[in-house]
């Protein structure tokens, strides 16, 4: 009997094999290892970009490539060496560092992708969405959901980088991406200390009455540091205390939430802040669906698929889908993680394992 893989042997099958393709047709039983792997086998590669490197590089750029219409933004993304031909993190996660130098802005467009932005460093930017000027500081995560118009001013003259992240490839591979121009600079040029989202949708456990109707991604445009830092700092103080407020020993997370419905801020964008303490380790990992990480503090070692990476404040990590990872904190280690979770849950195909663990209640 023929073998399954695809050897044509006799003129018969010569013939049915290029009548295959005749018809554009492709027989399942040449392809099924690719199609149908026993275990996730990502073409996407565990990867490392350095921050100093980035840092420089997008400095260059400032000095050398004008911010406008057009190209719209100074964004340099990550691109993932088992993804070629992209500017893809993973298969469905974009990331870019931003560079915006001073007094310079960054038109208004909206579009259909997704969009955030974290900040490991500096201020004085404030992104504009939907003529709300948002401020831009350390350790706030930033939201510009999906057809949000959005841009960004830089009020002072000492350039600002942060890290963008958006769903550009899941949205590239189902085609659904629209976009839209807008004001040539932004429709509000004010620098105020807190935004008009702020002031109405960040006071915890707070809803207001004329915001009762549920919202696909968060109203909230900023998740500021200290709420993050202060949330952090007290589940490792309930630790100390015998109380059980950590998800491992040691290691204290959070995840964004969107205030109308305590789901994910975004309906393809999953956040979360992770601390280590000093010595800490994480078990190790393998989770469906892909993350990118940005240390935002601290030294410490990151595991990918079994090779040990030391990292340091800014650098980021691509963790492909079902790749085994681990933390390990020489210092306290602060990272900020986005992931594509909210689309494995509602699909259903979230899995995690651990090995050398029960994992009954995670698979």
């Amino acid at each position: 009997m023929h073998q399954m893989d695809g050897t044509a042997d006799t003129p018969e099958l010569t013939q049915l094999y290029a009548d295959f393709e005749a018809e554009s047709l492709a027989p399942l039983w040449t392809q099924r290892d690719d199609l149908m792997p026993m275990s996730p086998s990502p073409k996407a590669v565990p990867y490392v970009w350095r921050w100093k490197a980035l840092y420089d590089i997008a400095r260059r750029s400032g000095d050398l490539v004008p911010v406008g219409r057009g190209g719209e933004r100074r964004a340099m993304g990550l691109a993932n060496p088992g993804l070629p031909g992209t500017a893809y993190a993973t298969p469905t996660l974009w990331c870019a560092i931003q560079y915006l130098g001073g007094h310079e802005t960054a038109p208004e467009h909206r579009h259909s992708q997704n969009a955030f932005r974290f900040v490991v460093e500096g201020e004085g930017v404030w992104t504009v969405v939907n003529g709300d000027p948002v401020a831009m500081r350390r350790g706030d995560l930033l939201l510009t959901p999906g057809w949000n118009y959005h841009g960004h001013h830089n009020d002072t003259d000492q350039p600002m980088a942060w890290i963008d992240g958006l769903d550009v490839p899941f949205s590239h591979y189902a085609d659904v991406g629209f976009f839209e121009f807008g004001s040539e600079r932004v429709t509000d040029e004010a620098s105020p200390d807190v935004s008009r989202s702020e002031r109405l949708w960040a006071h915890p456990g707070l809803r207001p009455l004329s915001g009762l109707q549920d919202q696909t991604s968060s109203p909230l445009a900023a998740y500021r540091w200290e709420h993050t830092d202060r949330a952090l700092t007290e589940q490792l103080k309930l630790e100390d205390e015998g109380h059980p407020a950590t998800v491992e020993q040691g290691h204290a997370a959070v995840r964004y939430t969107n205030p109308t419905t305590g789901g994910d801020v975004m309906p393809t964008i999953r956040c979360e802040f992770h601390r280590l303490r000093a010595g800490a380790e994480t078990a190790t990992r393998h989770e469906v669906g892909s993350a990118v990480w940005q240390v935002f503090e601290g030294e410490g070692t990151v595991v990918l698929g079994g090779t040990e990476h030391r990292v340091e404040t800014g650098d980021l990590f691509a963790v492909p889908s079902w790749v085994p990872w681990s933390l390990h904190a020489d210092t306290q280690f602060d990272l900020f993680r986005f992931t594509d979770g909210p689309i494995i849950d509602r699909l259903h195909f979230t899995r995690t394992y651990l090995p050398g663990r029960r994992n009954e209640d995670l698979a």
